[in-house]
């Protein structure tokens, strides 16, 4: 890649007013309707009043989360920028007494062990700067029982949508990109972020590794993204 990973909030700071549209060109304009059902998954896994939302970008996962009913939701992401619009769209809704957003990076998240229900990542696990550490770091925050959530983009397996997909993310969106963010550095590592990530069976294998249990996968518009819904172990009582 063009960009080194520690410097990956910089480039996002550098091109956080033109994120929300871009996010929208790189899933083809269904990424909301893909937040929304990764929002109905967690819903399907019990408690969730307390949400941690990492590498939350503009906050979109963290506003689609309200449907959840929770007391409270934090975000934290790298990107001084990315915070500010976010928290500029939170108070435009009325809503900064539910969600707070605030810098800070998955690999070294800022607050305690086991305090949350939820803790969940939308297009952001990819832009870990490591990402065992930063899944491990998810793990540390949620409460026993609780639920990890990743949405990220995947790779289509099937001819010909696979080879139209590749296409696309190797040509034209790095062409695109460019011409509407004026940053080349950006729209060459953001496609290339998405065909390096693990994806499928080898990311669930490091999600178990990281400890959460139960994993499980859901491949979203013909594989272009999938959610991945686990928890954390939660110690059986001895009824002894």
């Amino acid at each position: 890649m063009e960009i080194r990973k520690e410097n990956i909030g910089y480039m996002f700071d550098k091109i956080a007013y033109r994120y929300d549209f871009l996010n929208h060109l790189m899933s083809f304009g269904v990424d909301k309707t893909w937040r929304k059902k990764a929002i109905r998954e967690i819903s399907k896994t019990g408690n969730s009043s307390l949400v941690l939302d990492v590498a939350t970008g503009t906050g979109d996962l963290a506003i689609a989360a309200l449907e959840l009913g929770p007391e409270k939701i934090d975000g934290i992401d790298i990107s001084t920028k990315m915070v500010e619009i976010g928290r500029q769209k939170i108070d435009s809704l009325r809503k900064t007494g539910v969600i707070s957003l605030r810098e800070g990076a998955s690999e070294a998240i800022p607050f305690g062990d086991n305090c949350y229900d939820v803790a969940m990542s939308a297009f952001g696990a990819r832009n870990f700067f490591d990402l065992g550490k930063g899944l491990s770091e998810m793990y540390r925050v949620l409460k026993d029982g609780g639920t990890v959530m990743i949405l990220e983009f995947s790779k289509p397996r099937n001819f010909p949508f696979r080879q139209i997909y590749l296409f696309y993310f190797r040509w034209i969106l790095p062409f695109v990109g460019r011409i509407i963010s004026k940053d080349k550095t950006a729209y060459n590592y953001l496609p290339e972020s998405v065909m390096e990530f693990p994806d499928n069976s080898e990311f669930i294998a490091i999600l178990e590794n990281a400890g959460f249990v139960g994993v499980k996968q859901k491949r979203l518009t013909f594989g272009i993204a999938s959610i991945y819904v686990g928890r954390k172990y939660l110690p059986q009582k001895d009824l002894s």
